[in-house]
């Protein structure tokens, strides 16, 4: 027997809603759809992400590229190259060096590679054994404090961690480091052990460069006996052939559109003008000068207090960090170029590398003009090396021009005297060079070639982002001194620092690319951590914004520790920079000790290491029977080590040690990161 309230409801359904209608039909398909294609496009990005975790390529190349240029294997096997020269660069000194070799290397039929470790898969030196008679050679610098260059972290860290078969490998490893710093060359040594511990074979013993006393020449020596080295090991010859071969040829881009030009940008093409966030150093932020103001109170000398303004850029920077500004030369010295080559620097150019396989096809960014690339990318104020000492010798007319470059080019003790004398001691830069050696004038675009990169200069913050989150603080000296010929040489950072000077709000503002470099120079964790500071001159900036910091933390009514300062400068009428700052900062608690030395406002010298040795109760109890922290910040050269050897001192007589147990108390505390350094030299 049917239920008629059934039967109703059942027609109710068949006839006005059916099951699966077409709308259904058409969201399922839609969904499905979405489904497949995120399915297999999450796949195929996971699959090529997991095909080469370690190497690191320019975000401007695609996965395919990237592939194929993270072979440096491929790339000699191709082109029937057996040498391969790998830097690690901060400063572009390495990268130089590398290129040299690579270049010698034709004199021993040894065809030869630069390579970029951040841009292969080193993963692939296991290979090397399958080319015969090859050679990999490491020109790699120690940076910061015992640290890989950002381009060769990832290799460090492959070493590290990895357990390659190298066997079959042969190497060779030029360090590059400064021996006023505790570290010296400590990364190429690791490297050069490391390679040996995995089976590699060490064809030429390690070159140690110092760049405090003649890096150039440690180089070119190691670079004499590596290659007799290398014959003596693959039983080959000089050929004797000089191999003046460009790297890059010239391109004329006289009708490149002026929208293609670049013009001082580090990388991007009209980066200034649509900044995009992040910045770093192939991507500076263009900082509005917000503050320049002089320091010094009196007297020839000045120090100035800038502040950059980083307002709605969204960098973040921590106190203790560094900043890096980008400079550009002064045009006057351009101009001198352009005049004693009687060149057009408004002539728009590109150097294209003549080696296709180089993953580097500029030396800078190109197309742009001549007086661009010596404005912007070219150093044009240092010592040149002597390799250009060589190659500027076909541009001579004149045979005593010629003699005088062929002797400081050459190798032998009197060419290396000349070199120091002529060059180092007397400070010439290119365009001394040209101007007193008139009968030499290069091409224009071969000298372009020739020269390094210039290069950021970095500048210890003198600020804390929490009392300052917008805006960058620096102290910097202007640097001018007489040279030996009686010529004025500037710093390209602090001169043009010096004129970016600040205009009422209806005017633009000067601007300065800057970006940030991280420190592990860093207060303690705990504010209540009791902390002594060393800080003469301008070794004051980092804290300046430590005890911003403490300050801040005061205000905020947390408990704050002990905070010493040890400051020095000459006179303090003179030059005792931030001194109503200091005075507040000691009357409101912050500072609980301010110990000045002014060296020369009484007949004998007092400099701050003589207050620490007087202060030796102090600076123990602090750092020995408080676990306080101790910073340093200056000049490597002297004061840190004078510093160095007195807090060994005190621990020794205060904490009733050998002179063995108090330098590894010392040493702990380093490794404790109780003991930090920000120094230069």
């Amino acid at each position: 027997m049917e239920n008629s309230e059934g039967v109703k409801i059942e027609s109710t359904v068949v006839t006005e809603e059916p099951l699966i209608s077409a709308l259904d039909i058409a969201l399922f398909v839609v969904i499905i759809t979405v489904a497949y294609f995120w399915y297999f496009k999450r796949d195929k990005q996971s699959s090529s992400s997991e095909k080469k975790p370690y190497t690191i390529q320019p975000s401007s190349l695609s996965s395919i590229e990237q592939t194929s240029n993270s072979s440096f294997i491929k790339k000699l096997k191709s082109t029937g190259r057996s040498l391969v020269v790998f830097y690690g660069s901060q400063t572009g000194t390495a990268e130089e060096f590398a290129g040299r070799i690579a270049k010698e290397g034709a004199r021993y039929k040894m065809k030869g590679m630069v390579a970029d470790p951040e841009e292969c898969d080193m993963a692939d030196l296991v290979e090397m054994k399958e080319i015969q008679k090859s050679l990999a050679i490491f020109c790699i610098a120690t940076y910061g404090e015992g640290d890989p260059t950002d381009n060769a972290m990832d290799f460090y860290e492959w070493l590290q961690n990895g357990d390659a078969d190298l066997e079959g490998l042969n190497y060779a490893v030029f360090g590059l480091g400064n021996k006023t710093y505790e570290h010296y060359n400590e990364i190429a040594i690791y490297i050069g052990q490391r390679l040996e511990e995995l089976g590699a074979t060490r064809v030429h013993e390690i070159g140690l460069g110092d760049d405090d006393a003649n890096i150039e020449d440690d180089f070119v020596s190691w670079k004499e006996k590596l290659w007799e080295s290398v014959c003596s090991h693959y039983g080959i010859e000089e050929t004797g052939e000089e191999s003046n071969i460009r790297q890059y040829k010239l391109v004329d881009c006289s009708e490149v559109l002026p929208e293609r030009i670049f013009s001082g940008e580090i990388s991007r093409l009209k980066s200034y003008e649509n900044q995009r966030f992040p910045f770093d150093v192939k991507n500076p932020y263009l900082s509005k000068i917000a503050v320049n103001r002089e320091l010094h109170k009196s007297g020839d000398r000045s120090c100035m207090h800038i502040e950059f303004d980083i307002d709605g850029s969204k960098m973040r920077y921590d106190t203790g960090d560094h900043v890096a500004v980008c400079p550009k030369n002064s045009s006057e010295l351009v101009d001198k170029i352009g005049e004693l080559l009687n060149a057009d620097l408004d002539a728009v150019f590109s150097l294209l590398n003549t080696d296709e396989e180089s993953s580097k096809k500029h030396p800078f960014p190109c197309p742009c003009t001549y007086r661009t690339a010596l404005t912007y990318y070219l150093d044009i104020t240092s010592n040149p090396r002597t390799h250009i000492m060589k190659e500027l010798i076909e541009y001579a007319s004149d045979p005593k021009d010629q003699e005088k470059l062929k002797l400081m080019a050459s190798s032998t003790p009197e060419g290396k005297k000349e070199f120091h004398e002529w060059i180092l001691r007397d400070n010439r830069n290119i365009v001394h060079i040209l101007e007193d050696l008139p009968s030499v004038k290069p091409d224009l675009d071969h000298l372009c070639e020739l020269l390094p990169r210039l290069q950021c200069r970095y500048y210890s913050i003198s600020s804390s982002p929490k009392v300052y989150p917008k805006s960058i603080h620096i102290t910097a000296v202007l640097v001018n001194y007489t040279t030996p010929t009686n010529r004025v040489n500037k710093g390209v950072a602090t001169n043009l620092l010096a004129q970016l000077i600040p205009t009422n709000d209806e005017l633009p503002q000067p601007t300065i690319p800057i970006y940030i470099r991280r420190s592990q120079f860093r207060l303690p964790p705990k504010s209540q951590t009791p902390i002594i500071m060393i800080g003469p001159g301008t070794g004051l900036a980092p804290f300046r914004g430590f005890i911003q910091e403490r300050g801040y933390a005061r205000k905020e009514g947390r408990e704050i520790g002990e905070m010493v300062l040890y400051f020095g400068c000459r006179k303090k009428d003179e030059d005792f920079i931030y001194e109503n700052e200091l005075q507040e900062y000691v009357a409101n608690g912050t500072l609980t000790k301010l110990h000045l030395a002014f060296s020369r406002d009484q007949p004998e010298k007092k400099y701050v290491t003589h207050l620490l040795e007087q202060n030796a109760d102090e600076l123990w109890n602090i750092i020995g029977e408080k676990s306080g922290h101790l910073y340093v910040c200056g000049d490597a050269r002297s004061m840190a080590k004078d510093v160095h050897s007195i807090i060994v001192k005190v621990v020794m007589e205060k904490g009733q040690m050998t002179n063995s147990q108090a330098l590894n108390y010392v040493k702990k505390m380093e490794q404790q990161k109780r003991y930090s350094a920000d120094v230069w030299s």
